[in-house]
Order: C-alpha cells, then structure tokens, then sequence
C-alpha cells in the first residue's frame, strides 16, 4: 500500500504544478506509455456494463496484478458539497454526500476534487475485491491527456464511466452535470490496494499517481 501525506505547505506548492509533474525530475508517464500496458484486456467482472441505463452491456472492467481498468465514457457526478458549480439549481440529480469522505468527515467537492466513481458492489463485480477502495489512486485518459484522481463515489451498481466535475474540467471534457461529459474514449486505470492522503488533495492524487504509473509502465 502506498500512503503519502501531503503536508499543507506542500499541497500549496504541488497545486500550482502541472497536473502530472514527475517526482525526482522523471518524465511524466504519458498516455501512449499507460494505454500500451492496458490494451490487452483480462475480465475481472462476471459480465458487462452499461454507459447508461439505456445503453447494451458492452464495458468489462478488467485487470492485472497492478491496476483494474475499463474504458468507456465520462458522465459528470457534481455531488458532495455545496458550490457554485455543484448544487440542486445546476444538477439535478445533485446529492449532498459522496460514498468516501475527506480527511475532515467532510464530504468530497466535486468542482475541487478529481475523482472517479466506480460502480457499487454488485453481481457483476466489487471493486473492494480487487484491491480498490476510497482514495484509491486513478489515472485517467482522454484525447492524449494523463489525468490522477482518488475514487470518491460510487454509482449504479451496472453502470460505469462517471468522474468528478474537477476530474472532467482538468481533461479537457465539458463538465456540466446537465449537458457535459463524453460520450466515449476515457480510459479509467486504478492502481489496487494505493491511497492517497489526505483523500482531497489533488497534489497528494498527483504525487501518488505520478509514482504508480511510472512504476506500472516500466513493468517494475
């Protein structure tokens, strides 16, 4: 398990690096590397999911000893906090908590926190099953671009391909909760049994992701 606490000065300087700036002057793992290690697929689902309630089962969340991974699309979860972005008047489907809470017993800020969300325990899969758990870290992929987000929520427990209102804006993906989102090409990778703390820090997110993928694409 990998834990790394961010120390709220460091936090402060992290924030204003870019979002995968490489530790000890690495590299930063891209998207060709990630997605190479990732395109053979080995089910660790009993069957498939769905985009959206309407959509056919066509998704399998699959694995390897390092990460599980699926791709798919990206709908927008504005849940948790209250804010201007995220809130009954500009989502609604808006809930006031998240499956996982901060550091604080607060719950995640979706226009501040990338995260993902991964499908509630099911017939078709657990995520905790396979080493996947709250503040677990994630990369993400979309249109060339490496994203690292926590798992914050659950969803639907045969629906898969959600993020966070931050984890969209920072890909480059529409994120409003009404008419944003992707309707295809995000690669979800989660590294099992990670944590980064605390679970609302996007530099902490970035330190443990950055760490991870590189550690995964270079096969060690």
């Amino acid at each position: 398990m990998l834990v790394l606490a961010a120390l709220s000065g460091a936090a402060l300087l992290a924030s204003a690096l870019p979002a995968t700036a490489a530790a000890d002057g690495e590299e930063p793992v891209g998207a060709a590397e990630l997605l190479a290690k990732v395109k053979n697929c080995t089910p660790v689902s009993k069957g498939k999911y769905r985009t959206d309630r309407s959509a056919a089962a066509t998704i399998p969340v699959c694995g390897t000893d390092e990460v599980v991974f699926w791709e798919a699309d990206m709908d927008i979860d504005c849940d948790g906090q209250v804010s201007t972005v995220c809130n009954t008047g500009t989502d609604p489907s808006f809930q006031p908590q998240t499956a996982f809470q901060g550091s604080d017993g607060r719950y995640l800020d979706s226009s501040e926190v990338p995260y993902v969300v991964v499908p509630g325990p099911g017939p078709l899969w657990n995520y905790s099953a396979s080493g996947i758990k709250g503040g677990g870290v994630a990369a993400v992929i979309h249109d060339g671009k490496v994203r690292y987000a926590v798992v914050g929520d659950t969803g639907p427990a045969a629906i898969i391909g959600e993020g966070s209102y931050a984890l969209a804006r920072s890909l480059g993906i529409d994120p409003d909760p009404r008419t944003g989102g992707t309707a295809s090409g995000v690669t979800y990778i989660l590294f099992r049994n990670s944590q980064a703390s605390p679970i609302e820090s996007p530099a902490a997110a970035v330190a443990a992701g950055e760490a991870l993928a590189r550690k995964f694409a270079d096969g060690a």
